[in-house]
C-alpha cells in the first residue's frame, strides 16, 4: 500500500510539473509583466497620440492667430489717421514698411486702391498666408496672387469678405480637394465719413501646419514604436534579472527535504526581493531548529520509555509463577516503572498544552495566602530545613494550578539538590507591577555552562548527585508555565552555596492573555 502511495505522489508530482512546464511561459512572471507593460504602454500611446496632435494643433493656431493680429495692427495703424500721423514723425520702419507719403491715409476709393497697392507690394507674407483687398465690394488685389481653391475671386467666403461692414476674428472650415482645411482669418473694413472704402483681409489655411504637425505625430510614432521594441526586450532581461531570487527560492525550496535543511538564498542588496531571501532564511533556520527538536525529543523521548519498558520486559520473563513472593515484587516493580512512564506522558502532554491558547485558567488570587500555601505543600516533599522567606500583601492574575505545579517543581528540584540538613527557602514579593516567586536551597550549586542548558528538554545537570531518575522535563515545564504567564525564570547558583530559581510574572497578564482565560471559562 505504501508503495502505491509513493507511485502515486511521484505521478501527481510528475503531472504537476509538466503541467508548470506546459503553461509556464504563459504564465511565468516576467511574461506577465511583460505583459502589462505592453498594455500600459499601448493605453498611455492611444490616449497620448491624440492629445499630442491636438497640441500640437492648438500651438499652430495661436501662432497663427497672434501673427494675424500683428498683420492686421499693422494695417489699422497705417489706415488710422491719427496713427499714422505719430508713426510718421518717427524715424524707424514699422514692420518692415517705410512711412512716407505713399501711405497716408486714403481718403476715396481710388485713394484706398493706391494705398493698398503701395502696402502690398511692401509686404512678404508667411507660407499660407493671403493678404486681400477689397474695393467697393469687389475683389481688388491679394499677396501673394496665388490662392487657394477656397480663397478663389468668386467663392462664397470672398465674396461674404467683400461685404464685412464690421471687424472680424474667426475661422472657418472648407472643402479643399479630397482634405478639409481650416481657414483663419481678420477682417478690417476701411470707413470714411460713415461711408466704407473698402475691406483688408488676413486669411491663413492652416492645411500646410496642420500636415507637418501630423508628419511630426507619425515620425514620434515610428520612433516611439521603435523605442517600444527596444524597450520591451530590456524589459524582458531586466525582469528575469530581478526575479532570478525568485527562481533561485523556487530550486533551493524543492530541493529542501526533510534530512536537508541546510539550504539558504544568498542576500544581496536591500529592496523586496532581499527581505524576501531573509526571510525565507529566517523561516528555515526555525522550521530547521523545530525539526532539530522534534527529533532530539523523540530520540530522548524513545530513550526515556525504552529503559522502564525493558526493565518491565525482564522482570515479567524471569518471573516464576511458582514463588509468590517473587511475583509480588515483579507487580510491584511494574506498577512503579508504569507509574514512571505514567507522569512521563503527562509530562509530555502538559509541555504540548502550554502552547495552546487555553492552557491557562486565569483568575484573581492573593499573593500573600497564595505563597503560605506553596510553603506548606513543599514542606511534605522531603525533610529539609524549610523557611518562609517572604510573604507579599497584594492581588495578582495568575492560573493557580499550573503557578503551583511550577513553584512545586522547584521545590522537588531543591531537595535533590541538598541534604537533610541543608536549608530550602519559599518567598515572593511584588515590586513595579511584578510578582517574583523563588526558591533557594544551600544545596550543592549548578556549574555555569550548566544553567542554562537544564531549562531545556530531557536535560540534566552534569556531574550532581541528582537521586532522582526523572527524564528531565521538570524545569522545562516551570518555564514553560513562566512564559504562558507573559514571564520568565531567573537562576542564580554557585557551586557549594547553592541555587535560587526566580519565577517573574507580570501581577496582571496583557489583554490577550485574559481574553484566553475567559474563552476558556466559557
Amino acid at each position: 500500500m505504501q508503495r502505491t502511495l509513493n507511485r502515486s505522489k511521484e505521478a501527481n508530482t510528475g503531472k504537476s510539473k509538466s503541467s508548470l512546464h506546459s503553461r509556464g511561459f504563459f504564465w511565468e512572471a516576467r511574461t506577465r509583466i511583460l505583459f502589462w507593460y505592453v498594455l500600459i504602454m499601448t493605453f498611455i500611446f492611444l490616449v497620448s497620440i491624440p492629445a499630442f496632435r491636438h497640441v500640437l494643433y492648438a500651438r499652430v493656431d495661436e501662432r497663427v492667430r497672434r501673427e494675424l493680429a500683428e498683420k492686421m495692427g499693422t494695417f489699422k495703424q497705417l489706415i488710422d489717421a491719427e496713427e499714422n500721423a505719430k508713426l510718421r514723425n518717427q524715424t524707424e520702419e514699422f514692420g518692415n514698411i517705410e512711412i512716407d507719403e505713399q501711405l497716408k491715409p486714403p481718403s476715396s476709393k481710388e485713394e484706398l486702391k493706391d494705398f493698398f497697392d503701395v502696402f502690398l507690394s511692401r509686404q512678404l507674407p508667411e507660407d499660407d498666408t493671403h493678404l486681400i483687398a477689397f474695393v467697393d465690394g469687389k475683389f481688388y488685389k491679394s499677396s501673394p496672387s496665388a490662392r487657394p481653391d477656397p480663397l478663389a475671386k468668386d467663392s462664397k467666403l470672398m465674396r461674404r469678405w467683400a461685404r464685412q461692414t464690421q471687424p472680424e476674428q474667426d475661422e472657418k472650415r472648407v472643402a479643399n480637394d479630397s482634405t478639409i482645411d481650416t481657414i483663419i482669418y481678420v477682417t478690417q473694413p476701411v470707413k470714411r465719413d460713415g461711408e466704407i472704402l473698402g475691406v483688408f483681409v488676413v486669411a491663413h489655411t492652416t492645411a500646410g501646419e496642420r500636415g507637418e504637425a501630423l508628419e511630426a505625430v507619425i515620425v514620434s510614432i515610428q520612433v516611439s514604436s521603435v523605442l517600444l521594441l527596444l524597450a520591451l526586450i530590456l524589459v524582458w532581461i531586466a525582469s528575469g534579472r530581478i526575479l532570478a531570487p525568485l527562481r533561485l527560492l523556487s530550486v533551493t525550496a524543492r530541493s529542501i527535504s526533510e534530512s536537508d535543511l541546510n539550504q539558504r538564498l544568498p542576500v544581496r542588496g536591500k529592496g523586496e526581493i532581499a527581505e524576501l531571501a531573509t526571510t525565507f532564511n529566517e523561516m528555515m533556520d526555525r522550521l530547521q531548529a523545530a525539526f532539530t527538536s522534534q527529533r532530539n525529543f523523540i530520540n530522548d523521548a524513545g530513550h526515556e520509555l525504552r529503559t522502564p519498558i525493558t526493565i518491565i520486559r525482564g522482570h515479567l520473563e524471569l518471573m516464576s509463577d511458582d514463588d509468590p513472593e517473587e511475583v509480588r515484587e515483579t507487580v510491584a516493580l511494574v506498577m512503579d516503572e508504569l507509574g514512571r512512564m505514567s507522569r512521563f506522558v503527562e509530562d509530555l502532554i502538559l509541555l504540548a498544552k502550554a502552547e495552546r491558547p487555553d492552557f491557562l485558567l486565569l483568575e484573581t488570587v492573593d499573593a500573600g495566602s497564595l505563597t503560605q500555601e506553596l510553603f506548606a505543600k513543599a514542606q511534605a516533599l522531603a525533610n529539609r530545613n524549610w523557611r518562609l522567606d517572604a510573604i507579599p500583601k497584594g492581588k495578582i492574575v495568575v492560573d493557580r494550578q499550573r503557578l503551583t505545579q511550577a513553584v512545586m517543581n522547584l521545590a522537588q528540584n531543591a531537595t535533590q539538590y541538598t541534604e537533610q540538613n541543608d536549608t530550602i527557602a519559599i518567598g515572593s514579593v511584588i515590586r513595579k507591577d511584578k510578582i517574583r516567586f523563588w526558591v533557594r536551597d544551600t544545596g550543592e550549586g549548578i556549574v555555569e555552562a550548566d544553567q542554562q542548558r537544564i531549562f531545556a528538554r530531557f536535560a540534566r545537570a552534569a556531574n550532581s548527585r541528582r537521586r532522582s531518575e526523572g527524564a528531565g522535563l521538570g524545569l522545562s515545564i516551570v518555564k514553560a508555565i513562566a512564559e504562558a504567564h507573559h514571564g520568565s525564570v531567573e537562576l542564580y547558583s554557585r557551586r557549594q552555596v547553592g541555587s535560587t530559581f526566580t519565577i517573574i510574572l507580570p501581577v496582571e497578564p496583557p489583554q490577550e492573555g485574559l481574553s484566553d482565560a475567559s474563552h476558556s471559562h466559557r
